[in-house]
């Protein structure tokens, strides 16, 4: 049985593959990629779709899932914080677009109607690539991020009222006042019901999924709930992408938001993919080609007017002149809800097929150039603010006043140089309460209930989550953190931790906790630098105390037991020891990191080679220290000695440098 769909998927991400990869070589956003994808694929082009729709339908919860997760990340809180930018900014910016662009369409000739209509397509940006880009960048919660997100919350909300109001502009309704009554009370009910979720129901039903400790079932539950809201809201006529939003803003109050984040953000990679490549596909290649010079001045005409826009409603909130440069290069562009909203415009008859040629691929440009001024807005803010604004200007906007109540940001937990525990067990207990003790900063991850509950009333700085996945990681600042400490019981767990955590920092140090010593090897290979074994430890504690009735030195007993376990307790094997020179010890200078690094691949000029002809010291500004390889030790470091597949090498140098290596080594 053959499934069309499935065809589609197929030739749709394998163009796609091949295309990103080029563009990756030629340092160009994926994003493009996807555009260039959908070209060639669409109608115009070699015309692969046979299911568009089917396509469409896809992109469709592509924006479900992006705007699930920006509601995440907001929180009910974060958005009355910026209620000012979002209503007073985002009104403005839409209200002052569509006047300049309704003014100059009926310069051109344009009816009234007609040019009214375009100033609603050309006021909406991109949600999908804006927000999306920033997220990469880390920015969306700067005063710039802040701005942006603001007015693409009201852009997404007054897409609705403007698919109403189409009709009316193409003389097709007259009842406006009726139709505004029945979608202010559409959205009062919907605002009832997200309260009641979000203050009564959710807590509940996710508590009980935690409870059960089935991560399948968050899983399911997390999109299930997506899902739900995003068709509560459609199902009253509002769109798909705003129910999605409020749906992350009821979890974002939750301790369980991250790890919701986490659990969604693969399925939104995938599906926002095919937003992009439908977006392409709608391009008509023989009229871009045959009407490029009009284009591209309608591109120049949208990127001053959006600009300008936004820059003076930026100003208008009392915000910095870097602020406001920032947000005019963030939200320029013609947005997906544009798209949706013009074919409103086409089946109403408001807008000709022309004029609609011109928008799509004014559109696409605009979406296409993003990437690149989205990756150079801070050097190019840099040159504006010191060479391109006259100087007696530059005073009078420097002395505006900053109001800090649109300023204000939430602010994640600034951990640096902190221990990570992993686990809120016995273990995970007694490190808390002596990182506390000596005021070392601290956080806790741990995915069981009652934990969770029991650290949040000792208030204990821990977050709901699995260790092991990038999302969480970020929130939690691994790459600043000094130790990480695994203290829990399952092996599997603890290896894709391990794992996870070497791919973020090669300098962070990692102890961890197993129960049997057949685990240490396999653990230190992977990026572990210390491992305690449980059953080991327990020999140490009970001969330490017999050698204390033997009447030993304290100081003696310590050499042993500090010989034992620098030995990966070697003594208590029956393996001999080959070498009794100890691990080198964790140093603490400024800017500089012992590190372990483990040379997995032969594909490079590492492996195989002496330190000296590596490069080692010269490409990468590092110092070896010593190589274990297998259970020898190799301390006596040439420049002629040889580095193999497998080894483990003890390095000194910076932390950027030794990541930089480790990228080398490992892939």
């Amino acid at each position: 049985m053959e499934i069309p769909l499935l065809k589609e998927i197929v030739i749709v991400l394998g163009i796609s593959i091949v295309i990103i990869l080029a563009f990756q070589k030629l340092k160009v956003p994926s994003i493009l990629g996807f555009l260039f994808a959908g070209i060639i694929v669409g109608p115009s082009a070699f015309n692969l779709l046979s299911s568009s729709h089917e396509v469409e339908l896809l992109s469709e919860i592509g924006i479900i899932f992006l705007l699930f997760i920006i509601g995440i990340e907001l929180s009910f809180s974060g958005l009355m914080k910026i209620k000012k930018t979002v209503f007073i900014g985002g009104g403005l910016q839409v209200a002052g677009t569509i006047l300049i662009t309704a003014l100059v369409s009926m310069a051109l000739g344009v009816k009234i109607n007609t040019a009214v209509f375009l100033g609603f397509l050309i006021s909406l940006s991109s949600t999908a690539i804006v927000l999306k880009m920033l997220q990469e960048k880390g920015e969306i919660k700067s005063p710039h991020g802040r701005v942006a997100l603001g007015v693409l919350i009201f852009q997404d909300i007054i897409v609705v009222p403007m698919m109403l109001l189409t009709p009316i502009l193409a003389g097709k309704s007259e009842n406006i006042g009726e139709t505004l009554l029945i979608l202010l009370a559409k959205l009062i009910g919907v605002g009832i019901v997200v309260f009641v979720l979000q203050r009564y129901v959710v807590p509940y039903i996710f508590k009980l999924v935690v409870k059960s400790k089935n991560r399948e079932l968050f899983i399911l539950t997390t999109i299930v709930f997506c899902f739900s809201v995003a068709w509560l809201t459609s199902s009253v006529g509002l769109s798909l992408a705003l129910g999605a939003f409020f749906a992350g803003l009821i979890i974002s109050e939750s301790e369980y938001s991250h790890q919701a984040t986490a659990n969604v953000l693969p399925f939104r990679e995938i599906f926002i993919s095919f937003f992009f490549i439908s977006v392409g596909s709608l391009l008509d290649i023989r009229f871009f080609i045959n009407n490029v010079v009009y284009v591209l001045l309608f591109v120049i005409a949208v990127l001053l007017i959006k600009m300008l826009i936004v820059g003076l409603v930026t100003l208008g909130l009392k915000n910095q002149p870097r602020t406001a440069f920032m947000s005019a290069f963030s939200i320029f562009q013609v947005g997906e809800f544009s798209l949706l909203l013009s074919t409103v415009g086409l089946q109403n008859d408001i807008l000709p097929d022309e004029l609609y040629q011109y928008f799509l691929a004014v559109s696409i440009l605009t979406m296409a150039l993003t990437p690149f001024v989205l990756q150079k807005s801070h050097n190019m803010t840099d040159y504006l603010l010191k060479a391109a604004i006259p100087k007696k200007v530059r005073r009078r906007l420097n002395k505006i006043k900053i109001d800090s109540s649109s300023q204000e940001i939430d602010q994640d937990h600034d951990w640096k140089d902190h221990v990570v525990i992993v686990g809120y067990g016995i273990n995970g207990r007694n490190i808390s309460r002596v990182t506390s003790h000596i005021d070392v900063p601290y956080v806790i991850v741990d995915m069981d209930y009652e934990a969770i509950k029991e650290a949040k009333q000792k208030n204990q700085p821990i977050v709901f989550g699995d260790a092991s996945d990038p999302e969480i990681l970020k929130h939690i600042n691994i790459q600043k953190a000094r130790v990480v400490v695994i203290a829990i019981s399952d092996p599997n767990a603890t290896k894709k931790i391990i794992s996870s955590v070497r791919l973020f920092s090669q300098t962070v140090y990692i102890i961890v906790r197993t129960r049997y010593v057949k685990e240490i090897e396999e653990n230190m290979k992977i990026g572990a630098d210390e491992v305690i074994p449980e059953e080991f430890e327990t020999s140490i504690e009970i001969f330490t105390r017999v050698l204390r009735q033997y009447m030993m030195t304290q100081s003696d007993i310590e050499s042993i037991v500090t010989s034992i376990r620098s030995s990966d307790y070697e003594m208590l094997t029956s393996i001999k020891p080959t070498t009794t020179n100890a691990v080198f010890q964790q140093l603490d200078i400024p800017d500089k990191e012992v590190a372990t690094l483990h040379v997995q691949h032969g594909n490079n000029n590492i492996a195989g080679r002496s330190i000296e002809s590596s490069g080692i010291g010269k490409n990468y500004n590092l110092t070896v220290l010593a190589i274990k390889r297998g259970r020898k030790y190799i301390s006596d470091i040439q420049p002629d000695t040889n580095i193999e597949i497998d080894d483990l090498v003890y390095i000194f140098g910076a932390s950027s440098d030794i990541n930089a290596l480790n990228k080398i080594i490992k892939f």
